[in-house]
């Protein structure tokens, strides 16, 4: 599926390919939660980082965090006018990248779960909105993005 996406203001555009556009998977990192997180955490989708088209390139800035005193190697992409939360690349995965879901302008569909990580980061305000079939780890997921589109049998539908 296609994704087209854009920051606030409007200065940047961008599409990308998904193999995996179900917005399912809720970040609740002290990063994300800060950078991204409306709603006390981010959402983040998976596309394929060769696909990655973008109007606007010079009204970017990137963002490393620093973890446990050390330059991440993630580059969090947000418009240096609106501050709109893009996308985040990393350069140890260069297949990826994984534009955030309220960038997103193109219909999503809706996932029929979700999976809550990170949330022994999570701030004490937030509460965690989590169904009957929802997954939630402390830390990352043991089930990649491709094993969950294929657990549920929607490798198809992207």
């Amino acid at each position: 599926m296609r994704l087209d996406g854009s920051c606030h203001c409007g200065a940047v555009r961008f599409g990308v390919d998904s193999p995996h556009p179900y917005p399912y998977q809720r970040c609740y990192c002290s990063i994300c939660r800060k950078t991204a997180g409306g709603g006390g955490y981010a959402i983040n989708l998976s596309g394929r980082a060769e696909t990655l088209d973008v109007q606007g390139r010079e009204h970017i800035t990137v963002y490393h965090a620093v973890i446990d005193g050390e330059t991440s190697t993630g580059e969090r992409h947000f418009c240096r006018h609106c501050a709109s939360a893009l996308w985040v690349f990393d350069p140890q995965w260069p297949s990826l990248v994984h534009p955030f879901a309220p960038a997103i302008d193109t219909p999503l569909p809706t996932p029929p779960e979700h999976v809550h990580l990170m949330l022994d980061s999570k701030a004490s305000w937030v509460e965690v909105d989590a169904r009957e079939n929802d997954q939630c780890f402390a830390g990352y997921p043991q089930e990649s993005i491709a094993e969950w589109h294929q657990r549920l049998g929607l490798e198809d539908d992207a």
